[in-house]
This record gives C-alpha cells, structure tokens and sequence, in this order.
C-alpha cells in the first residue's frame, strides 16, 4: 500500500516507522528539514519537504496514487485542509488528527465527509475514555472490550498473592468447547511470549485473558488485587486528557486537578465547575501531601512531560494510591514505568496506531488495538464467506506464527477458541498477534 504521511513530528515518526516495518511504501511531508532526517534514519522513507497544505508539495509527494492520506501535523487546521485536498487531488481514502471533539459530533462529521476527509481522530479523547473505563476496572492493566462488551481483553499484572503463581497455562485442550476464557499471552521481561501449552505463570507477569463477560469478574480476580472504589481523585496536568477525564467524572468522585500554569489554572476554574483546580507544582512532594495524595483512591498524571508523570505516579503509588495512571508519551520510558509499579500507562502514539492500522489491513478489521508495554496488537475481524479459515477447524489452519485466536462472536453466541473449534462466515473473530505476523492474517478471514 502506498501511503502520504503529513507530519514528521512524534506521531507522524511512530506511524512512518511502524507502517515501513509492514512492507508498506511511505512518503512523509514536513517542513523541517531536521525532523525529516530523523525519520529518514528510523524508517525506509521517501522525505519531501515543504508544507502539506500546498498544491505543489502534495503532488510532489504523489498524493494522486496514494492508497491512504494520513495528516498528523502539530495544527489541527493543517490536518483538515491538507486531508480535503489530498482526497481531491486522487487519494483513495484519507483522515486526520484533531483536537475538538465539536468535530466529531454526528451532524458536523456530514461535512468532513463531504469535504472528502473519511475519518477523523482524536487521540486525547479516546485516550481520556481509556482512562475513565480503566477506572472501574481498578485491578486491571490495560481492558478492551470487543464486540459490544461481548468479548473483553484484560490485561492484569501477577502479584504475589495471586493464585495462578506457579500454575500452567489451561486452555489447550481440543475438546475443552465450554471455556469461559483463556490466557493468549504472557509480557515478562519486556518480552512478549504468545500462550503455549507447558507454560508457567511466574510472579510480575503482565497476563492478557480472552474473556467472555459472565467470566470477567472470575478473571479480574486472578491478579491477587481486588477492585477499589473510585470516590477520591487526582489528576495532575491540565491538558486535553485531564479536562476530559475531568468533566467526565466530576459529578461522580470527588476530582481534584493540580495544574502549574496559573493562567491556566484560573480557566480551569471556571470550565469544571465540580472540579477543585489546585496551582501547585506536582513535583514538589510536600505540596502534593498537603493537598492530600496519600488519601486518593486513584491519581492520574497527564502532564505533556513524561518524566514529571512517571516521578509523581512513583510518589503517589510510594504513598498507598490504590490506582495509578501515567501518561508515558517517550516509548523507550514505558518498560521502565512498569517495572516501577505504575499500574497503567497510557500513549498517544500507541492509540493513534490504534486508530489507523485497521485502514492499512487487506480484509474487513472491524477494530484494532495496539498494546501499551507489549509488541503484541488485538484485532476483531469478519470472516468471509468462503474464507480460508471457513475450510478446516482451527488447529488446522496453520496460522501464522506467533498469532492466536481467542475468542469467537456468532450472532448471540459467544465462545472462546479451541482447537476443534470451525469457523463459519460472518463470526467475529478476535485475534493476538506480533507484528511480524499481523501482513499475513487477513488472508484466513477475507
């Protein structure tokens, strides 16, 4: 596939570096000069510099031919106009980041679309909603619901007191069909190891569990902690993502919001009603005491700096916090942010991924995660009819390496994969996979 990237800065790399690795051809437009040799040394990349809203730059990036438009500049309007004339100018499909959710209310998403814009995103929203569904599931890492909460993905850390210390991985078993989950992988050690038979679960284990929704509650509590209610929070930095999460919870839990800026503070103020806006430094520890950390069920750090997140989420877990967020921006930090005990890392360049991946696959990728922490993607696919993966049972499929399916959607029904298990056309069908594997999958479903 062959696709125009708008943008060279963080997100814009990631993408460029992340899609080159699936074989794809990447062209990436900015205007610095520097910022496109720092990608160029990343990523098999054709650079062209100039502005992505002009005529001549698009056709030098030869938009015409390209399958998909992807515009990731700092400037939200930059993104809209260049998306518009990059479908105009011949682009199959194109979409682009912005930063007003104004945008993506139903009547004024008619217009984008009639502009020629096929979708749009908003990675502070999405990652903010990550955030307040993480919330009520305390004792999980990471949770993903699919097919309509049908099928969950939970994620969870092994504590010492969980009882799965020590034991194999179940689930292996051809004719086990009444599984209401099963492990599909194992992070440990910064590697990401997919489920096999003979496996052992070892203490500070990252588990990712397929889960039916009757099997959740089961599941959550393997981990070793229990669920904490939310009454109590703090949210430091008062970005995109601290408002949202912030006027989302407002009217439920007591929010307190620390915010460095005064100005700024002093908007807050009045745009979250509810919400106490406290101006104070979040590194400095006695100012965090004083305005009463240790007594938070769960603190959040959304600052746009993500060594000041990981230091506070330290503090605030040292002082007892049950539920500790931190929004870890710098890739090569999120190892390290885990193996320190923050419970939950959340990255915009992971949920942009997320969010455009699907656009790149060959078959019908209903939706897509990209995990925090693990190499390893979560994908939710239709199977076709006549699709290879309709001719023989599962075991028999000869998948791809490192891939796994887990769970399977068929109309009311929900199942959770095993080995005699056949697919038919039209189930939906969630799959883990590492990248090297993920080019290849489509072929079973389509």
């Amino acid at each position: 596939m062959k696709i125009v990237i708008a943008g060279a800065g963080e997100m814009g790399s990631h993408l460029a570096k992340m899609l080159s690795g699936n074989g794809h051809d990447i062209t990436i437009i900015d205007g610095d000069p520097k910022l496109l040799a720092d990608v160029a040394s990343l990523a098999d990349v054709i650079t062209v510099e100039g502005d992505s809203t002009a005529f001549a730059v698009l056709r030098k990036a030869s938009v015409r031919k390209c399958d998909l438009f992807i515009a990731v500049n700092h400037v939200e309007n930059d993104n809209v106009v260049a998306a518009a004339l990059a479908k105009q100018l011949g682009a199959k499909k194109s979409i682009a980041r912005i930063d007003n959710n104004e945008y993506l209310e139903p009547n004024n998403k008619e217009i984008f679309i009639s502009m020629g814009i096929d979708y749009l995103f908003y990675p502070e929203k999405v990652a903010a909603q990550e955030v307040i569904n993480l919330l009520g599931h305390t004792s999980t890492t990471e949770y993903v619901d699919f097919s309509s909460g049908r099928l969950s993905l939970v994620v969870f850390r092994l504590d010492p007191a969980s009882q799965l210390i020590g034991r194999e991985l179940s689930g292996f078993a051809d004719d086990a069909t009444q599984l209401s989950y099963r492990t599909v992988a194992i992070a440990r050690g910064g590697q990401t190891i997919i489920a096999r038979r003979d496996e052992i679960f070892m203490e500070g284990d990252v588990v990712y569990v397929i889960a039916r929704q009757d099997a959740v509650r089961e599941v959550m509590e393997f981990s070793g902690q229990s669920n904490v209610e939310i009454n109590n929070m703090m949210i430091l930095g008062g970005s995109r993502i601290g408002v949202r999460i912030a006027s989302e919870l407002q009217n439920e839990v007591a929010v307190k919001l620390i915010e460095y800026n005064a100005e700024k503070a002093y908007r807050l103020a009045e745009l979250l009603d509810k919400t106490l806006i406290i101006n104070e430094d979040g590194r400095h520890i006695e100012a965090m005491l004083e305005e009463g950390l240790a007594n938070m069920d769960a603190f959040v750090a959304v600052t746009g700096r993500s060594e000041t997140n990981i230091l506070a989420a330290m503090l605030a877990k040292r002082m007892g916090v049950k539920k500790v967020i931190a929004e870890v921006e710098n890739l090569d930090y999120i190892n390290l942010a885990e193996s320190i005990g923050i419970d939950t890392i959340i990255n915009k360049k992971l949920i942009t991924a997320s969010n455009i991946f699907r656009f790149t696959m060959s078959t019908d990728v209903q939706a897509i995660k990209c995990l925090t922490g693990s190499e390893a993607e979560v994908l939710e696919f239709i199977v076709k009819p006549n699709a290879p993966a309709t001719r023989a049972p599962i075991k028999e499929l000869r998948l791809p390496q490192d891939t796994i399916i887990g769970g399977v959607v068929r109309g009311d029904k929900v199942f959770i994969a095993v080995g005699n298990m056949e697919l038919n056309a039209y189930d939906r069908v969630v799959v883990f996979a590492m990248p090297a594997s993920i080019a290849k999958i489509g072929y079973f479903f389509n």
